[in-house]
């Protein structure tokens, strides 16, 4: 029986809950409109530890365990865990679950992280190989900033198009059977690479991979844009949101009234200084763990099309002037 339909989008037979999910940001997030949700807001960002690379992995480490308590589950019962970050080798999400005892699958996707970790979760349960699995990733300000651009001793100068590095964690847990919301579809995006090459314009070269996803995602399902209460970007932020909007246009697709950015609802960005808004692998994973999974569990929405999105470079890359390949991943969710 196949489950693929479409270019790239596989419908899940069993659909999967997501029986527990928790949310870790620090201080600046805390502020921000969804400041309220998170379940836990760190004021000191690093952590009691002696670098921001630690501090990162505590950070996840300490909402791993939070989405395990609050769907009740125990280490032992977990058969796989997806992690990735933005730090070079994925190092944050190695140090921080090493002595957890679970087999351990290391991704990366850049910002689209957390999709991408629940695609694999979730058909890993789909396909039989797993009751239950736990999907998470994190980011760090300072720790990021630090690798892919200043030190934030150096007072760099920010851009307007520029987006400040989510310091957040999201973890969720997925389950064969239980209550909880569940995934339903799965669309793996394909690398977009328009020739934008400008690191402190990364919606705009993320966009057209979210365009692409979008498009095929519909495309696939036979589903229209407005079937989704919400369609839900993770890290474009203002530049890459009006761009992804503006080519749905041209493909007769219209999100205006039903889409937002994870990158846009965290920080209030005309008067916390983010410039574009937010981005890191922490963005997506804190807003949805933390915001849109309670409105999914309250049943304030019914079907959202979450959809991460990747700038997949290195300061190498960069460094040498080449462009930024993008991704975007799609998981649909219903209550």
């Amino acid at each position: 029986m196949t489950k693929k339909i479409g270019k790239q989008t596989v419908e899940l037979k069993s659909r999967p809950a997501i029986i527990g999910a928790y949310a870790s940001v620090g201080k600046k997030e805390g502020e921000g409109p969804l400041g309220k949700y998170f379940d836990t807001v760190y004021k000191d960002e690093f952590l009691h530890k002696k670098t921001w690379e630690e501090a990162e992995s505590e950070l996840l480490r300490q909402t791993v365990f939070g989405a395990a308590a609050n769907a009740d589950v125990r280490f032992a019962d977990i058969d796989y865990i997806f992690a990735g970050d933005l730090i070079n080798q994925c190092t944050t999400s190695s140090f921080a679950i090493k002595d957890f005892g679970i087999p351990f699958f290391g991704i990366f996707g850049a910002c689209s992280t957390m999709a991408e970790g629940l695609s694999l979760a979730s058909m890993m349960i789909d396909g039989g190989f797993a009751k239950k699995t736990v999907c998470t990733t994190s980011s760090h300000f300072c720790g990021a900033e630090k690798q892919f651009r200043f030190p934030l001793e150096y007072g760099s100068t920010r851009t307007p198009t520029s987006q400040w590095t989510v310091t957040g964690s999201g973890a969720a847990v997925l389950s064969e059977n239980g209550e909880g919301p569940k995934i339903t579809h799965i669309t793996t995006g394909k690398i977009v690479d328009l020739g934008v090459s400008d690191a402190n314009n990364m919606g705009a070269a993320m966009a057209p991979a979210a365009a692409d996803t979008v498009f095929t995602h519909l495309s696939d399902t036979g589903r229209e844009a407005s079937f989704y209460d919400m369609i839900i970007t993770g890290d474009l932020a203002n530049t890459g949101s009006t761009l992804l909007c503006e080519l749905l246009k041209k493909q007769n697709i219209d999100i205006s009234k039903n889409h937002y950015d994870c990158g846009n609802m965290i920080f209030d960005t005309e008067n916390q200084n983010v410039k574009s808004g937010g981005s890191g692998c922490g963005c997506c994973a804190s807003v949805f763990c933390g915001y849109l999974y309670k409105l999914l569990l309250c049943k304030k929405i019914k079907n959202i099309l979450l959809i991460a999105t990747g700038a997949l470079m290195n300061p190498t890359s960069s460094n040498q002037g080449r462009t930024i390949p993008s991704i975007a991943h799609a998981v649909a969710i219903e209550a």
